[in-house]
C-alpha cells in the first residue's frame, strides 16, 4: 500500500475576496475529489484571498499507480481555468 501526499500552492486569478476564494475552492475541491477519489484540505493561507495551500492525499496498492495518480492531479490543476500552480511537492509513503 502506498500513500501519496501532494502539497500544492495555488493562485486563484479571479478572487477579489475571501468569499470568492471559498466559492472557487469549494467547486475546485469537489471536482478534484470526484475525478480522482482523493481527499483535499486547505492547510495554509486561509487569510489570503488569492492564494491557497492544499494537501491532497490518496491511497493506492502500487507505488507506480500512486505516482501516476498524483501526476494526473497536477495536470488537472494546471488545466483548471482560473487557477495557477505556484509550487508543488509530492511525497510517497
Amino acid at each position: 500500500m502506498t500513500i501519496g501526499l501532494l502539497t500544492v500552492v495555488i493562485f486563484i486569478q479571479d478572487s477579489n475576496s475571501l468569499k470568492e476564494k471559498r466559492m472557487v475552492l469549494h467547486s475546485f475541491k469537489k471536482r478534484l475529489s470526484n475525478s480522482f477519489n482523493v481527499a483535499i484540505s486547505q492547510i495554509a493561507d486561509e487569510d489570503k484571498w488569492q492564494k491557497a495551500t492544499l494537501a491532497i492525499v490518496g491511497v493506492e496498492r502500487e507505488r507506480k499507480n500512486m505516482d501516476s495518480l498524483l501526476s494526473k492531479v497536477i495536470n488537472f490543476i494546471e488545466d483548471f481555468p482560473g487557477i495557477d500552480i505556484i509550487n508543488h511537492q509530492m511525497e510517497l509513503l
